[in-house]
């Protein structure tokens, strides 16, 4: 792919690289070699090829070892030994997966795995599976042990801890290739995390932009950590998740310039999609009792932290009026009235500059003329 004029390299999963140790893993276990280079099938039908980094064959065992190379990807697993290591299983159990240093553990429901389970995703599983049943047959019983090197340090880089994974990183992947730059993974991480919120019974919960307004957010709703969703940029991919998988209450919590941005109609609140527009700021600011000389001064701010500091200057309440034009954004796309929307603005220093109180997230036409802003 090319992004900004750069042709991007793509990478491989960690669910990819576990299925190519195992494979190996599991030639060495029956034959007594490692192949060089060992090659799999990816869920698309297409074999790829791995160079192994390990190998080792002991009594009972085989262990190889492939070092993850994500491409281009800022991926925090590039360049980690993700190792295989194969015994064989009791007679009738079939192919087992065992979690070894460095992978997490299920604590918590919601996930596609079981409570105790070893987070290794369906998708790796099926891979590792078809993988050893190419070398051995159909009818085999294995115990897989995956280990990924330095992978409970790797695991405070993610949102595994949030989610209810101990002790190491999760084995991912639906395709086996990491595509650069994707946001895929992180809005497959919204949906988990909404996922096993709903599972723990939980009626409230909060997707924030950045750690300040997560923080701030959880601390003015005394919300447990499993009810917050590290959404980041992705708003629209948290409400249309929530489309289908409703809660009673939501909170979306950012910063002036994020919430500014889902002010002015955007979804996804990255730079990269453009920046807030001073103009359209410096007019909500003359709606909300600003003059000429305030709105001139927002439209040449530096950023919408220093518009923001200006209108406070003039006595002018911006946030709030953000808020509520970013409450019906959001309620234009989640559009279920039996989820209540509220959003909060917030400084970077955690510090609330708006709030839009809680209100059925209907289609915003709904409303009778005025009603909105009694909601503050």
């Amino acid at each position: 792919m090319e992004t900004d004029g750069k042709n991007l390299r793509r990478g491989w999963t960690t669910g990819a690289c576990a299925t190519a140790a195992a494979k190996a893993a599991c030639a060495a276990l029956l034959t007594g070699d490692f192949p060089y280079p060992v090659e799999i099938e990816l869920p698309s039908g297409k074999r790829v090829s791995f160079s192994l980094a390990t190998s080792q064959h002991g009594h009972g065992f085989a262990r190889a070892g492939v070092i993850k190379d994500a491409g281009d990807d800022p991926d925090v697993t590039h360049g980690a030994l993700i190792e295989s290591t194969l015994r064989r299983g009791q007679p009738g159990t079939g192919i087992t997966f065992k979690a070894g240093r460095g992978v997490g553990t299920v604590t918590r429901p919601g996930l596609p795995l079981a409570i105790g389970e070893p987070a290794i995703n369906p998708v790796p599983r099926k891979m590792i599976e078809k993988a050893i049943h190419d070398v051995a047959g159909d009818n085999t019983d294995f115990e897989v042990e995956i280990s990924v090197e330095n992978g409970e340090r790797i695991a405070e880089k993610t949102l595994n801890g949030r989610l209810g994974i101990v002790g190491g990183i999760s084995i991912l992947g639906t395709t086996g290739i990491v595509i650069p730059f994707s946001c895929s993974a992180w809005i497959h991480s919204i949906w988990r995390g909404i996922d096993v919120a709903r599972a723990e019974g939980l009626t409230h919960i909060l997707g924030a932009t950045g750690n300040a307004s997560e923080k701030a957010g959880q601390a003015f709703h005394s919300l447990p950590e499993t009810a917050l969703i590290d959404m980041g940029d992705f708003i629209g991919g948290m409400l249309k998740y929530l489309r289908t998988h409703p809660v009673e209450k939501l909170t979306i919590a950012g910063g002036v310039a994020k919430m500014t941005k889902l002010a002015q109609g955007m979804l996804d609140v990255h730079s990269k999609r453009g920046l807030a527009d001073l103009d359209a700021l410096a007019k909500l600011a003359t709606e909300a009792g600003g003059d000429e000389m305030l709105a001139d001064a927002i439209r040449h701010a530096n950023t919408v932290a220093h518009a923001f500091t200006m209108a406070g200057g003039a006595g002018i309440d911006l946030g709030n009026v953000v808020a509520e034009k970013a409450w019906q954004t959001a309620a234009d796309a989640l559009n279920v009235p039996e989820t209540a929307l509220e959003i909060l603005v917030f400084d970077r220093d955690g510090a609330m500059k708006g709030r839009f109180g809680f209100a059925p997230s209907r289609h915003v036409s709904a409303f009778p003329s005025g009603e909105r802003n009694r909601r503050t």
